[in-house]
């Protein structure tokens, strides 16, 4: 009885933040906020679902499933890289230099600014 309600509520909070992320990705304006919005609801949505079929096996049919928490490895490395990728690529087309806000780094923004001089090979 405990296994199926604890398998039942991470199921309902991995459809909650599916909704949710469903329903940032229409009400949201730009493709900068709307970045958030799936890989929130990937990340917590998925694994809510990975999580609650991990609890599924081991406490209901006494095994351990080691495929869910691969997956739930690979989807938390991977989220944050191409959310990375899809928000240098918006900076690169779309802003400009002028628009970002000030950086603190030596070098300032890397899609703009010339590349240091110990990058060159000559």
């Amino acid at each position: 009885m405990f296994a199926e309600i604890l398998v039942s509520f991470f199921i309902v909070l991995a459809g909650v933040f599916g909704l949710v992320g469903s329903f940032g990705m229409l009400k949201l304006k730009d493709t900068m906020q709307r970045l958030h919005a799936p890989t929130k609801a990937t990340t917590l949505g998925v694994g809510g679902v990975l999580i609650a079929s991990m609890l599924y096996f081991l406490l209901v049919k006494g095994t351990l499933s080691f495929h869910e928490l691969l997956i739930t490895i690979f989807l938390f490395l991977t989220a944050p890289v191409s959310a990375h990728f899809v928000a240098k690529t918006y900076i690169q087309a779309k802003m400009k230099p002028e628009e970002l806000p000030g950086s603190d780094g030596e070098f300032g923004w890397a899609i703009y600014d010339d590349p240091p001089a110990y990058y060159d090979n000559d």
